[in-house]
């Protein structure tokens, strides 16, 4: 089977032969080593030397050169909206106060679609819309991901 061996980051990607593409929703874009079929039908094996986040838009690089597309899936997810950004802000502190994946947006929030988080979202006075879009939530503090790296290298103190 072939191999998927490294990413091509959507930045970076100016060229080559894509021959098929996966969609893959949040979870299954977060991987190291797997089998995966393109939509069609190429089969290969993801073999990264590390566990990566997949963005929407990267390419898989197959050993012979040839890209598979990355696009990420629609989810069913809540589209949180507060009346200002005082309000906005303290429903972020309560969302990761129960460390629960969230993509921030200038104006609203996204989370996946759980009905005890709407109501709570919506007795602090907010909405919370169910949506269907792709699910980019934040790596969070400590996940050095290529999107989120603070651009220095030196030890930080405890």
């Amino acid at each position: 089977m072939i191999r998927a061996t490294r990413i091509l980051r959507r930045d970076a990607l100016s060229g080559g032969e894509i021959v098929d593409r996966v969609v893959l929703d949040h979870g299954d874009r977060h991987r190291r080593r797997v089998a995966m079929r393109g939509i069609g039908g190429l089969g290969f094996l993801l073999d990264l030397p590390e566990v990566t986040v997949l963005e929407d838009g990267d390419a898989l690089v197959l050993e012979d050169g040839r890209l598979v597309w990355v696009e990420a899936a629609a989810e069913r997810l809540l589209e949180i909206r507060a009346p200002n950004d005082h309000a906005l802000k303290r429903l972020i502190w309560h969302i990761g106060n129960r460390h629960i994946a969230a993509e921030i947006g200038a104006d609203a929030i996204w989370i996946a679609d759980d009905h005890v988080l709407a109501a709570m979202v919506r007795g602090l006075g907010a909405t919370a819309i169910p949506v269907e879009r792709p699910f980019q939530p934040e790596g969070g503090a400590y996940a050095g991901g290529h999107d989120h790296a603070h651009g220095h290298h030196h030890p930080h103190a405890a």
